[in-house]
């Protein structure tokens, strides 16, 4: 059986910001689309961390928090989703195929909230399936 690093509370923060950089690829925030994060952090992401014995209730909320963060900022959604990459490159034990699948769910429902996916969402959407390949095949080396 393989040991899987437990995520710590700066794993919740780059998803946050991931998030967020999806939401705000075609530079609104639509509440709906925060609305899908609550969702998916209520629904999903709390049952896959009990399952899994990592939940932590404050690292998990991480996520929304720094999404609600980077909105009142306005940070630009370009620099979040490299920052992120960057944050996912350098872990990459983290993303395990299961993770990898509930982010995928999450930025889908966050990106499907508001009418339908634009054509910034879908570029950020596209180069996410890029770099999780790239960890996916990086990680079988492992």
């Amino acid at each position: 059986m393989t040991h899987v690093e437990k995520p710590d509370i700066v794993f919740y923060q780059s998803l946050g910001e991931l998030f967020y950089a999806i939401a705000a690829s075609d530079k609104t925030v639509k509440a709906e689309e925060y609305e899908a994060l609550l969702k998916m952090v209520l629904l999903e992401w709390k049952i896959y961390e009990n399952i899994h014995e990592f939940y932590d209730e404050a690292a998990g909320y991480q996520m929304e928090f720094v999404f609600k963060w980077f909105d009142y900022e306005h940070m630009d959604a370009q620099d979040s989703f490299k920052n992120f990459c960057e944050y996912a490159r350098k872990n990459s034990k983290l993303f395990t195929k299961n993770i990898i699948k509930l982010i995928l769910k999450t930025t889908e429902s966050i990106a499907s909230a508001f009418a339908s996916k634009n054509k910034s969402e879908l570029i950020m959407l596209a180069q996410l399936q890029i770099l999780f390949k790239e960890l996916s095949s990086k990680n079988e080396l492992f």
